[in-house]
């Protein structure tokens, strides 16, 4: 990855690897102007005109941009190459350094900030009982984009709120829903009391596997939420503008998206079932 260019201040965001066409023009870490529409998959027709909408809304010329931030994936193997794709191609074009970002952390990062907007974790309860406010504590935050046959994409995060980026405990991965969350929740019983969550969120498209989330709840002791929650490009940005700011970006030429894949001993098993 190269780090020698600093971009100028306003920038790009884009994702396609869901049903939304996610799209941002930031300054900074700050959204101008945003777009998030559900195009039926047909994203290779809007992306390019729904970023020059942004720019036209905010009377922004080309050569105002000063970096594109994109999210790679991993999710729908055809969505995210139409961004990646358009995101090199003007990238490219303008000569402005590209940045890519985990598409899996965007949909965390808005998940918990969607709970927050919505005053869903205004305050949560610890193992001891007591009352705190949701920005004290800790909470995990696993994204989900259906994968189809009892698989999604996802991984692990533990975050406070919206305001800050969060850390992560699992790589992006294809992974079967019903191991993983017992993964999850092993983990949690085995992790000292004073270093649990106040609760675990399930982000994205998580109607599809309720009820093998449902099964937790019995084993947790903190709050488990089901969040439905769609791409939003303002996160995209976010994270693309950390990356932009320090002079981080990929080469345009060899940036690919995450095509991930299941492991080998996933694979086995669902090849059994």
């Amino acid at each position: 990855m190269n780090e020698e260019r600093k971009p100028r201040e306003r920038f790009l965001a884009l994702d396609t690897s869901t049903a939304v066409l996610a799209a941002a023009l930031m300054e900074n870490e700050t959204v101008l102007s945003e777009s998030n529409s559900r195009t039926e998959r047909n994203h290779a027709v809007h992306v390019v005109q729904a970023l020059e909408d942004l720019m036209k809304e905010q009377h922004i010329e080309r050569t105002e941009i000063g970096g594109i931030a994109v999210g790679i994936g991993p999710g729908s193997y055809t969505g995210i190459r139409i961004a990646v794709t358009a995101a090199k191609t003007l990238a490219w074009a303008w000569g402005v350094p590209v940045a890519s970002v985990s598409s899996l952390e965007a949909l965390a990062w808005g998940g918990i900030g969607s709970l927050k907007d919505n005053k869903k974790i205004g305050a949560a309860s610890t193992d001891s009982g007591n009352r705190v406010k949701a920005e004290q504590v800790q909470y995990w935050v696993v994204p989900l984009m259906d994968a189809r046959r009892g698989q999604a994409y996802t991984a692990w995060f533990e975050g406070y709120d919206a305001e800050k980026p969060m850390h992560r405990l699992e790589e992006d991965g294809i992974r079967l829903v019903e191991p993983w969350t017992e993964k999850l929740a092993e983990q949690y019983e085995q992790a000292e009391a004073s270093s649990r969550p106040a609760g675990i969120i399930f982000a994205g498209e998580v109607s599809q596997h309720a009820e093998t989330i449902e099964k937790l709840r019995d084993r947790l002791s903190c709050e488990l939420v089901l969040m439905p929650y769609d791409m939003e490009g303002r996160y995209v940005g976010k994270l693309g503008a950390m990356k932009l700011k320090a002079g981080q970006h990929d080469d345009v030429h060899t940036l690919i998206p995450n095509y991930t894949q299941l492991a080998e001993a996933e694979a086995n098993l669902l090849r059994k079932g």
